[in-house]
């Protein structure tokens, strides 16, 4: 006889989605930080440092949660290799620009805001992804749409680094080296996301689990948007 299934067993990608979502949430305060050791060593060091300035960018990208889950949101329905290379490059082209500019150019924003956009871009391409803008009639270019929310991802990086006492000694090679960093963080990322998209869809049961998985990606979007505008009204 067939049995009704209240909660049907998550596949291997929707079990990624959690572990991302859940990290976000039990960690959400930390959401573009630095950790207290890479802090000690950027406000000391002087002088070039390529390699120790690219490692911090990959581990910032690989343990940032909002952006490994907008780049899950953003390559979830993506099926060529080419739509994917193409979406990420647009968001590396925003995360690199505001963030470049925002350490490089002195360009400040406060802080909560900022994350909060970015909580937002979770929530927006979640929402796209379970066709919520068409059923409004709403319609927008997705690519447009994605170097948009890739500037205030690169801008959130920066206002944690501006609080920092950077030395302008070799900053200009470091930040390039630091962002350089970022993208091959993303590329290793992505690429373990793709796998799993891929297996996941293999499976046979990826229509089954999508929308739940973008409900839970909409949800951890508010909460880093709902945290941050706290943190912002109350500071």
């Amino acid at each position: 006889m067939k049995r009704n299934v209240l909660l049907p067993r998550l596949s291997l990608s929707a079990g990624l989605l959690v572990v991302l979502a859940s990290a976000l949430l039990s960690s959400v305060a930390l959401a573009h930080g630095v950790a207290q050791v890479d802090q000690g060593f950027l406000q000391t060091n002087s002088g070039m440092a390529l390699v120790p300035y690219m490692y911090l960018g990959a581990k910032h990208m690989v343990t940032g949660y909002d952006h490994l889950l907008f780049l899950a949101g953003v390559i979830f329905f993506l099926y060529r290799i080419k739509d994917v290379a193409l979406y990420v490059t647009l968001f590396a082209i925003g995360h690199s620009t505001t963030l470049l500019l925002g350490v490089l150019g002195g360009i400040h924003a406060n802080a909560y805001i900022v994350d909060a956009i970015i909580g937002l871009s979770v929530v927006y391409k979640a929402f796209e992804n379970i066709g919520g803008f068409r059923r409004l009639g709403w319609n927008f270019d997705t690519r447009l749409a994605v170097l948009f929310f890739g500037f205030f991802h690169g801008f959130g990086l920066a206002t944690k680094l501006q609080d920092l006492t950077l030395s302008a000694d070799g900053l200009v090679p470091n930040m390039l080296a630091f962002n350089v960093g970022v993208e091959l963080g993303q590329f290793c990322a992505l690429a373990l996301i793709l796998v799993a998209f891929n297996l996941w869809r293999a499976s046979g049961r990826f229509m089954q689990h999508a929308f739940a998985a973008n409900v839970l990606l909409m949800a951890a979007g508010f909460v880093l948007f709902g945290y941050q505008l706290t943190g912002y009204l109350i500071s």
